[in-house]
């Protein structure tokens, strides 16, 4: 019988794989929302006139959402490689 061993999750390791994986989605997001601002005069128009309180709002949530994203995916890909080794 072959011994259970520990998800790869739970080991430094694999927890430093999820913050780069978080990483890689917040720059991911940053990316994302300056090529918008700039291919897009409406999204930039919107920006200028909300004020900072909607700049700081637009920014987080984009940096949140692929942040989140990434790391969700991070994990899949972890899990799956657990799998096959």
């Amino acid at each position: 019988m072959r011994a259970k061993k520990s998800s790869d999750l739970i080991s430094p390791t694999g927890l430093i794989k999820l913050m780069t994986h978080a990483m890689m989605g917040a720059a991911l997001g940053l990316v994302f929302g300056l090529a918008l601002v700039l291919f897009n005069p409406a999204v930039a128009n919107l920006l200028s006139h909300g004020g900072s309180q909607a700049t700081i709002v637009f920014v987080l949530t984009l940096v949140a959402t692929f942040a989140i994203g990434a790391t969700l995916t991070g994990v899949v890909f972890i899990l799956e490689e657990n799998k096959q080794s």
